[in-house]
């Protein structure tokens, strides 16, 4: 496992992907990548106004497009999008170029995380946001852990307490 050069983390919206995978790349010294930065950063606009004018479909063709490119650089930290395991073609991407590590974190947390965050779209909705990540998570859930090479749990530790503990995982 050693041997693969790029670490991906994977997991819902509000697991921390951002947070500890910057955390992750300044203590093992690679450059860090987050692929809806990426998408806004090529698109010039944010992800909600990519979200109203090419929906979520054009959004999904955008970041398996984004992951694609990403996962082809050697020597990073990638945090993906909650969404981003939908693709099988970003699964296959993500388990042949680098390890992966799904952060799990429970509902009651997300929900904490990202109750204020209007940057999320599937959250801009009539639903109430539990419902919507309860039902992600039973969609995504089982993605995340198909490909991943190790699951931590995010919820009661830091950033930096999750980041050591994937340090101490991949046996760096």
């Amino acid at each position: 496992m050693a041997e693969k050069r790029n670490i991906f983390l994977v997991g819902p919206m509000g697991a921390g992907k951002s947070t500890i995978g910057r955390h992750l790349a300044d203590m093992l010294h690679l450059d860090f990548f987050d692929s809806d930065q990426e998408i806004e950063r090529r698109t010039g606009a944010d992800i909600a106004w990519v979200f109203d004018l090419e929906g979520e479909e054009g959004f999904r063709v955008r970041e398996e497009t984004v992951i694609s490119d990403l996962t082809e650089l050697q020597g990073i930290v990638l945090a993906t999008g909650g969404g981003s395991v939908m693709s099988k073609e970003t699964r296959n991407r993500l388990s042949a170029r680098g390890i992966v590590v799904y952060l799990e974190t429970p509902i009651e947390k997300q929900v904490a995380r990202t109750q204020r965050d209007k940057r999320r779209p599937l959250l801009q909705t009539e639903e109430a946001p539990r419902e919507v990540l309860e039902r992600l998570a039973a969609d995504r859930n089982p993605l995340y852990e198909e490909i991943a090479d190790f699951t931590v749990r995010t919820d009661e530790q830091s950033a930096r307490a999750v980041a050591n503990q994937i340090i101490e995982q991949l046996g760096f």
